[in-house]
């Protein structure tokens, strides 16, 4: 909750005004994004989920890259549908691996721990609940096997192009020469496609954004008046910045915490980032990140990618 009210009183004194994607996920923001997900414009989950329902032997294969035994690590699990189809390819031919999924919900990470070996049975699962390089560190700290590491969603996509490439680094940090990873990218593709996925015809998007709003009245104290804000999405296609941003319908005061913030008329909060890439720019974030691709695995519409990298 600390750093709850630190962030947002940090970032809606900025100018402009903006806020922490990553505060999106409480239960209410969960359940609407599962809504997104499930919506026809929302692409990019159909389009992964296509990858690893249809080229499941390739990518067992290549990930368990010679490894006789190894750690398979799951940034940001969630319920794990995707990489379930590849938990159990990986069982059927008879890998030696332990599933270390990440996520920052120990609900969630309770709920794989005792769902997935019931469903996936001879799967050994080692949950981690915390921030991504916090676990990492423990992973490395409780087993010396060899790792495997997954980044899917498109989740890289949530950080500017150059946070993205610092996250990347950062990363290889942590991981020996020779380990993988796999990362998801969503590609550049007509404009038409990515606004639309971002403004869902239901509303479900601009009900995510919102909550926000919502969230911070309820566990901060603030008085934020819904409806005096609105959902606006944009997408640059020479950049491939999709952006969404909330607008200031009327000038107005909101009150978190004792401290004011004042909002004029048409003022917007910067809410989130979901970058396309090429694929020549998902290469060269690998080499200047210390990785070399080795493999890569699209849907049949070559809306999204999913990469395989190695450590150099």
């Amino acid at each position: 909750m600390k750093q709850f009210l630190k962030d947002v009183l940090q970032d809606l004194g900025e100018t402009p005004k903006r806020l922490n994607s990553k505060y999106f996920y409480d239960h209410t923001g969960d359940g609407i994004f599962q809504q997104i997900m499930n919506c026809e414009e929302y692409y990019p989950t159909n389009c992964e989920l296509e990858i690893f329902q249809h080229k499941t032997t390739e990518l067992a294969r290549v990930l368990k890259n010679g490894f006789d035994t190894f750690d398979l690590i799951e940034m940001g699990a969630g319920d794990a549908t995707k990489s379930s189809y590849l938990l159990k390819e990986m069982l059927r031919k008879k890998f030696d691996f332990t599933y270390m999924p990440i996520d920052i919900s120990a609900d969630m990470i309770g709920h794989l721990e005792k769902q997935l070996p019931e469903e996936i049975p001879g799967l050994k699962v080692k949950g981690l609940n915390g921030e991504y390089f916090e676990m990492l560190t423990h992973a490395s700290q409780i087993s010396p096997k060899r790792k495997v590491i997954l980044f899917l969603g498109g989740t890289i996509g949530n950080f500017e192009t150059n946070a993205a490439l610092d996250f990347c680094r950062e990363l290889r940090s942590y991981l020996q020469k020779g380990d993988v990873l796999m990362i998801g990218f969503d590609l550049k593709k007509h404009p038409d496609v990515i606004r639309k996925a971002y403004n869902d015809a239901q509303g479900f998007t601009r009900a995510f954004n919102l909550n926000l709003l919502n969230r911070i009245n309820r566990e901060l104290g603030g008085n934020f008046v819904l409806e005096q804000f609105d959902h606006y999405p944009s997408y640059d296609p020479a950049t491939g910045a999709c952006r969404s941003y909330l607008i200031s319908l009327a000038k107005q005061e909101v009150c978190i915490e004792g401290k004011v913030f004042t909002f004029e008329k048409d003022e917007y909060i910067s809410m989130e980032i979901s970058q396309k890439y090429s694929v020549e720019e998902t290469e060269s974030m690998a080499f200047n990140s210390g990785f070399k691709p080795v493999n890569h695995f699209f849907d049949s519409r070559h809306w999204f990618l999913d990469t395989v990298w190695q450590c150099e």
